[in-house]
């Protein structure tokens, strides 16, 4: 039987700052972040199941990227464990969403974290099978297994 792949696209805003970046992107600075959740697997064949003839239900995988990535980055300032301490605790004193991880917080680097975070959640007879992560209208980067 053929492996199909499917694909859901899924939008969301986030700022971020890149720690001790030669460049502009050290300031805090937002992105409209377009990312394509691409899965690989055998549709299901089981006449009593809705799901049948589905790789996955699209709104499953809606679900799942919503509790694991949107809700977390959506409208989140994103910093890496680096950055000053003290500038730390004055932004969460004055803002609500503050994501501290433990990397550079570049598209390239948010990718592996969306893709551990997705897989983990997965069922055994799906594969993550590529994240697009488009940070402007002419960058992206992409994830493959």
């Amino acid at each position: 039987m053929s492996t199909i792949k499917i694909t859901k696209q899924f939008s969301f805003e986030m700022a971020h700052a890149l720690r001790n970046y030669d460049g502009l992107c050290r300031n805090i600075h937002g992105h409209s972040y377009k990312m394509d959740i691409t899965l690989a697997g055998q549709p299901l064949h089981d006449e009593s199941s809705p799901k049948n003839g589905m790789v996955m239900d699209f709104g499953d995988l809606k679900r799942l990227v919503n509790e694991e990535i949107i809700s977390l980055l959506d409208h989140a300032l994103v910093l890496s464990d680096k950055t000053d301490n003290q500038l730390i605790e004055i932004l969460k004193q004055n803002y609500e969403k503050i994501v501290i991880v433990d990397f550079q917080p570049t598209t390239e680097n948010l990718l592996n974290f969306i893709a551990e975070k997705i897989q983990s959640r997965l069922p055994n007879n799906l594969k993550l099978n590529c994240v697009r992560l488009r940070e402007t209208d002419t960058s992206y980067a992409e994830w493959e297994a």
